[in-house]
């Protein structure tokens, strides 16, 4: 009898791990096609680099990856099941093809404006001319040491792997080191680090009187009165305080993973999200949140300008001309995650908030905007998290920097850190697997650097 119950159980355990494998399978696939086509194709790095690192850890190396140069796209399949295919559009990126057509993605049309400047003829920071000079009370050989450490590998089991450092003082380009088969030319991924540039989208569109925080958020999905989701206002969803019941896991199906790797639309799937809570009672990190703000700028803008926008009164005006936001397939740029730049392009963006949302004498955030993004959320648990940028909160997260420090940041190691304090910027890009980058000793080295 006991054996026969073992036999039971293990047929019913396989069975079990079945189903999670193949319902599993879209998520590798998606994710394994879309960041083939991306590092490929934005990045300009081989198939071959990309297949090893990015996807060569299980479970994604159950995947099969391939680049299709003819039709520029990229495809996935696991054990020839579960197909998906990206498609790269000069300016746009890369774009999972779900619950579209192809010809319907390819029809979409989009011309990135010319940038006005030519960067190289103009000093930083606006151009790339970066000044020899300097700065008389900083100790660069230990700056050098600092950044040195942060490419160093120490330990085989959790590698570091820093892709590129640059370190911004008192709005001078100070130090920058890259990885090698990287450089200040080479853009690289956000992740969530785009949803503090969603932050910027918002508040460009509250300054020009579109949009409201404390108005009810407009989502169709919510309009009756009765349903509990009508009162999250756009405050709420930038905050993370909505009450909605989102589950911002990776390492299985999720809310998060079915979202970006299955659907077209990411706000709709978000908006789709029962609610948990009242609104303000929980703080919960959520990357639909974010895809639901996405929807609602897009609206707010307006169709005839909408691809344009960020180029237009964001990115062009500080000096940014990497910049490169993809959409899912519904043509809604991903706010969540899906934003490429180069280092010196996201060093440019910490400075625009560093300097209180104004460059160059122009105000482009609204006055109080960088306050409200900094300021933190009531239900976030030590005050770790403002609206759509981190905290360093009390107590810290980082313990030897100091508190007014506030990030966007980003899975595998991405970060722009603020540091009103010190009057410093820096950025931190790379793939890292685990928890083994050390940002504390990072800005610590560099804090006693320029001190």
């Amino acid at each position: 009898m006991f054996k026969k119950i073992l036999k039971i159980t293990g047929v019913i355990l396989l069975i079990a791990i079945g189903v999670f494998l193949y319902s599993a399978f879209p998520i590798i696939t998606g994710y394994g096609a879309k960041n083939l086509c991306s590092c490929a194709y934005i990045s300009n790095r081989t198939a071959e680099d990309v297949i090893k690192n990015e996807l060569g850890a299980f479970p994604l190396s159950l995947g099969s990856f391939k680049l299709n140069p003819e039709d520029s796209s990229a495809s996935a399949t696991v054990w020839g099941m579960a197909r998906k295919k990206a498609i790269y559009r000069e300016g746009l990126g890369c774009t999972l093809i779900n619950e579209v057509e192809e010809e319907t993605l390819r029809s979409q049309t989009f011309r990135k404006p010319d940038f006005p400047y030519q960067p190289d003829t103009l000093a930083w920071p606006l151009g790339d001319i970066i000044s020899d000079s300097l700065q008389a009370d900083i100790n660069y050989n230990q700056l050098n040491n600092t950044l040195e450490a942060a490419f160093e590998e120490t330990d085989p089991e959790a590698l570091k792997v820093t892709r590129a450092v640059v370190v911004l003082h008192k709005g001078q380009l100070i130090a920058e080191k890259y990885a090698p088969g990287y450089d200040p030319e080479t853009p690289q991924l956000s992740w969530s680090m785009a949803k503090s540039v969603t932050n910027a989208l918002v508040g460009i569109l509250v300054k020009q009187g579109k949009l409201d925080l404390y108005n009810r958020a407009s989502v169709p999905e919510w309009d009756d009165p009765e349903d509990p989701r009508h009162a999250i206002t756009l405050d709420h969803l930038m905050r993370m305080s909505s009450g909605l019941d989102w589950d911002e896991i990776y390492a299985l199906p999720s809310s998060a993973t079915n979202m970006l790797f299955k659907d077209a639309s990411m706000g709709a799937t978000a908006a789709a999200v029962s609610a948990a809570t009242e609104p303000d009672e929980v703080w919960n990190y959520s990357s639909g949140t974010t895809n639901i703000i996405s929807r609602i700028v897009r609206e707010a803008i307006g169709e005839q300008s909408y691809w344009t926008f960020p180029q237009d009164e964001l990115f062009y005006k500080i000096g940014i001309s990497s910049a490169i936001w993809e959409p899912d397939a519904s043509g809604t740029f991903v706010g969540s995650s899906y934003l490429w730049m180069t280092p010196r392009d996201w060093a440019r963006f910490g400075l625009l908030y560093l300097n209180d949302g104004i460059w160059n004498g122009e105000r482009i955030l609204p006055e109080g905007w960088v306050d409200y993004s900094s300021t933190p959320t009531p239900a976030a648990p030590n005050g770790i998290y403002g609206a759509q940028f981190w905290r360093n909160g009390s107590p810290g997260n980082f313990p030897d920097i100091p508190e007014d420090t506030y990030y966007a940041s980003g899975y595998q190691g991405q970060a722009v850190m603020i540091i009103p304090s010190q009057d410093l910027v820096i950025v931190r890009l790379g793939y890292t697997q685990s928890d083994s980058f050390d940002f504390n000793k990072l800005v610590d080295g560099i804090i006693k650097a320029i001190q």
